[in-house]
């Protein structure tokens, strides 16, 4: 059985996906014993992720997913508002 012929992935969404990557690196971080990032750095990384979301959605109708983008945005506020207002204090 042959695989259909796919084109390459575009620059946005390897941008994306690499965004994804030093998210999951960043996250990973402190288990290895170096310092925690600052919450601000995820928050700032997923909006640029959820920008190129976007930007991926005007160029292919069948990529949005407004239910997705709100969720993000969700998760962007929550991650903001836990900064400012940490645990035990």
């Amino acid at each position: 059985m042959t695989r259909p012929d796919r084109p390459p992935p575009d620059r946005l969404t390897l941008l994306s996906l690499g965004l994804l990557a030093v998210l999951a690196v960043l996250l990973l971080l402190p288990l290895l014993g170096v310092a925690r990032p600052p919450v601000w750095l995820f928050a700032a990384l997923l909006l640029v992720r959820l920008g190129i979301q976007v930007l991926r959605a005007r160029q292919d109708p069948r990529l949005r997913r407004p239910a997705s983008w709100v969720l993000d945005i969700a998760l962007i506020g929550l991650l903001l508002w836990v900064s400012q207002h940490p645990a035990g204090s």
